[in-house]
């Protein structure tokens, strides 16, 4: 291996301390991206008073999602991966882990586009409005190219958190805010004598920033000396027990991601089946507000996957509970912060989406909704994650796919058989939370993860 400093040494502690400095970086990084959509449906919500393109935005935005948590899926398995060989102290094997790592996320990222292209449009035309099927399926066609980029950047990321350098991730994810923010500025409206693509633009302007983010992010491992330091990108030869290592963790978690946000897709089908464009730009609305309110909260989530991994390959089983214990009091007080904020300052927050008053006036119930939501994902969600650092990530899908028979029950009910209001059918995020933490809590408390002997 090339050799340039000392390997630091990469044992974590349970102590807030060290999780604060794992979190805060992973939550600035995981807050651009947040303010990229909101940006975008901002712009876009204020191109189109009558919530259209907002709404649109909406449907296409958790297709993607969709594709995106694939590779956040194969992201939590790397970072699991690499942490555990970072807490047994055999940093040789991070060269051939992310090697293999962006082989197979340039695979997945291939076999999303080709769907996109060849299956979308047929599942588009059965369920989508007939007027928005056109538009939603020029803007998809546009925003899955930049898939492979997204892929790349994430797994260049999963690498800077398991090797405890998180405060880079905070460059490349800068870099590919500004970008975005200003493409979708030109592009929507057709500034500086750029074209005014409309909704359009912002899919080309999300592309153009996942580019920006993924050689920003290669960009720091060169100059930052990691590549130098680790060895890394020098061979990417195939090696199959890394690739099988990796594909074993990954696979549940890229299932149970996908499925996740599958199943949020249909909740937005359903509502775009009432034909109510409010309905539709209002929830497009909390989709951002899940995201930009959630930040700390999957920042969290990572650090205990991260942690928790290391602490197993520290042989420090004993210390786990302790670790996700200390992490969700943290994950709920930044939560419970960032709900107040957007709940004392409602009126202020929907009229950056450039809506009329009727709009605001039926998202503040949904809004409070919502943020009981987050305040369990605040819990629930660092659970899971401790599932997932244990390795046993097929559990992981199994709470996933219980949760989420669950989650389509009510939402069904609550849309189509007895529909009482948009804020009831957005309570389907507590059942949902509800049920992972249930389920997650009851197996590590139960000890099955534990190593044997």
């Amino acid at each position: 291996m090339e050799s340039g400093a000392a390997i630091k040494d990469l044992k974590v502690k349970v102590t807030n301390r060290q999780i604060l400095s794992i979190a805060l970086p992973i939550t600035f990084a995981i807050l651009i991206p947040q303010i990229n959509m909101l940006t975008n449906s901002i712009f876009l919500g204020n191109s189109d008073t009558t919530g259209e393109a907002l709404g649109n935005a909406g449907i296409t935005g958790v297709y993607y999602l969709i594709f995106a948590v694939a590779g956040h899926g194969l992201n939590n398995a790397m970072q699991s991966v690499f942490s555990r060989y970072a807490g047994s102290d055999d940093t040789a094997a991070f060269k051939i882990i992310l090697t293999q790592g962006i082989r197979i996320s340039l695979q997945i990222a291939a076999a999303g586009i080709v769907f996109t292209f060849l299956v979308a449009p047929f599942i588009f035309q059965q369920v989508a409005d007939p007027v928005a099927y056109p538009k939603e399926m020029s803007f998809l066609y546009i925003r899955i190219i930049g898939l492979p980029f997204l892929y790349l950047f994430q797994m260049g990321n999963a690498f800077m958190v398991a090797s405890l350098n998180s405060r880079l991730l905070i460059v490349g994810f800068i870099v590919e805010a500004g970008v975005n923010i200003l493409f979708d500025y030109l592009l929507i409206f057709g500034h500086w004598g750029f074209p005014a693509m409309g909704f359009n633009g912002a899919a080309v302007a999300s592309v153009m920033a996942e580019i920006a983010g993924f050689i920003t992010v290669f960009a720091v491992l060169y100059k930052g000396g990691l590549k130098k330091q680790y060895g890394l990108l020098n061979n990417f030869k195939y090696d199959k027990e890394k690739s099988k290592q990796i594909l074993k963790i990954a696979t549940p978690l890229v299932f149970q991601f996908v499925i996740s946000v599958t199943t949020w897709l249909v909740f937005f089908f359903l509502i775009e089946g009432r034909h109510d464009q409010n309905a539709k730009a209002i929830s497009n609305t909390m989709r951002n507000i899940f995201g930009l309110t959630g930040v700390f909260v999957w920042a969290f989530a990572a650090t205990t996957n991260t942690m928790v991994a290391n602490l197993m390959g520290q042989r420090k089983e004993d210390k786990v509970l302790l670790a996700i214990n200390k992490i969700m009091l943290l994950s709920i007080a930044f939560c419970c912060f960032m709900c107040l904020l957007i709940n004392i300052f409602p009126y202020q927050f929907f009229r950056l989406f450039g809506q009329g008053n009727e709009f605001v006036s039926e998202a503040i119930p949904v809004l409070r909704m919502v943020s009981v939501g987050l305040l369990l994902m605040s819990v629930a969600n660092i659970w899971l994650n401790g599932v997932t650092g244990t390795g046993k990530t097929r559990v992981n899908l199994m709470i996933e796919i219980i949760a989420i028979i669950v989650y389509l029950g009510y939402s069904w009910y609550f849309m189509k058989v007895n529909y009482v209001s948009l804020a009831m059918a957005w309570s389907n995020e507590l059942v949902y939370w509800t049920t992972i933490f249930i389920m997650s809590f009851a197996f590590l408390k139960s000890g099955m993860w534990k190593s044997k002997g």
